[in-house]
């Protein structure tokens, strides 16, 4: 048995090897464009925004707390980038911590501003390549019927990770390739892509065993959304309910159908929405497989007790949330958002669009998110946030927050303050 995964291991190597030396030279030049530009910049005092926040920071403390955990999990002297600084993770535990504590003292709007110019440095992200300005979207947890036997009704699988999916984490062999990662397959001597969303679906070579079925939903289109958001809550027969989470992708590129149905003629740019995707492709049921499939990507999932849960793998906060790009941005930092948010009448539709301005953390990412010019809000679930992550997509500007150096003894005096 040691023989034989010491001959898989070392044919992977030869494999590897010549990844390295070919096709990983020129598998994405637009990702070493993207990470050799500077995401974000320095703003002098005279730069900053007006913060203010439009919730109440019961949420936002929860969502620090969360982050905090995942800073504790890493090394002290980890890194973190934000353009062309960097910090330690135990700088980002300082700079929460003091934000958190301050939090507690319910602060005035003047109060916070105060605050914020006497303690952290501000970076702004340079935004997109037209506008110079961000592009925010929204995400929630969506609600899915499930089972975990299939038969006529349930008969669309929830798979997790294949036993042959492979990823490798190019940065771990040069410096050149940090941030870029192949996932793929080993046929015979070749390291392969990975199969995509019709050859998964249509079982083209893909042959799962049981074990790679978690359980199995009533609807195409709710599955293809459930991967789009990255987690869910599936309601099962026998009236339990489980969370499942993003395990990992088969590596293809993400394509947006809403894009495809805008490019076709099919949905007006104005009406573009998640749920206009949604009635789109009920109507139009002969479509379904051309329109799914435009997209290769597919995701596998893990059963989890709690969720939902992001990136950093603890839990999401709704409204203070942000998946964005995490090969060019810190993850786990204090971030602030200056966009717009759908307002809801008594029926359910949205009345008008309002400010949302407000702080938020960096806890995930998204096969959509990419670039300097793009963020995505979590929503949390229920009805309001289907309306809000469906419709979103609101310019704005978006902003990191870190401690100054020399304040970070004032943080660590501040500790006792937290509850």
């Amino acid at each position: 048995m040691k023989m034989v995964c010491l001959r898989r291991r070392f044919k992977i190597f030869l494999i590897l090897a010549s990844v390295l030396m070919g096709a990983a030279c020129s598998h994405s030049q637009t990702v070493r464009n993207a990470l050799d530009e500077i995401p974000m910049v320095r703003l002098d005092p005279g730069q900053l925004p007006e913060f203010r926040d439009d919730l109440d920071f019961v949420g936002m403390r929860f969502a620090v707390d969360q982050t905090l955990r995942y800073l504790a999990s890493q090394p002290p002297d980890r890194l973190f980038v934000f353009g062309q600084d960097t910090y330690s993770s135990a700088h980002m535990m300082r700079s929460l911590e003091l934000f958190a504590a301050f939090l507690n003292r319910h602060p005035s709007r003047r109060q916070l501003n105060r605050f914020i110019r006497e303690n952290y440095t501000v970076y702004r992200s340079v935004g997109g390549p037209r506008t110079g300005r961000m592009l925010f979207t929204g995400y929630f947890e969506p609600s899915l019927r499930g089972s975990l036997t299939p038969d006529a009704e349930y008969r669309y699988p929830v798979y997790t990770r294949p036993p042959d999916l492979i990823t490798i984490d190019l940065s771990r062999f040069s410096k050149k390739y940090r941030g870029q990662k192949l996932t793929g397959r080993i046929v015979g001597q070749q390291f392969v892509p990975y199969y995509d969303r019709r050859q998964i679906e249509r079982r083209e070579g893909f042959n799962p065993s049981p074990n790679t079925v978690l359980l199995w939903v009533n609807n195409r289109i709710d599955l293809f959304f459930l991967q789009v958001q990255g987690s869910g809550k599936v309601y099962l027969r026998d009236g339990r309910s489980v969370h499942v989470h993003y395990q990992s992708a088969n590596g293809r590129p993400y394509r947006s159908i809403g894009k495809l149905l805008i490019e076709q003629g099919k949905i007006d740019p104005a009406e573009m929405s998640m749920q206009r995707i949604r009635t789109y492709l009920e109507t139009h049921p002969d479509e379904v497989d051309g329109v799914l499939n435009y997209n290769p990507s597919y995701v596998f999932f893990k059963f989890e007790r709690q969720g939902p849960k992001g990136y950093l793998d603890v839990l999401l906060t709704a409204g203070r949330s942000l998946a964005v790009d995490k090969r060019i941005f810190p993850m786990a930092a204090l971030t602030y958002i200056d966009t717009r948010k759908p307002l809801v009448d008594g029926s359910g539709r949205i009345d008008t669009w309002t400010p949302c301005r407000r702080f938020t953390v960096c806890q995930d990412t998204g096969g959509a998110i990419r670039g300097p010019g793009r963020a995505d809000l979590f929503w949390g679930s229920g009805a309001y946030a289907e309306i809000a992550a469906g419709h979103m997509r609101s310019p704005g500007d978006l902003y990191f927050l870190v401690i100054r150096p020399e304040r970070v003894e004032a943080a660590a005096a501040l500790r006792l303050v937290r509850k």
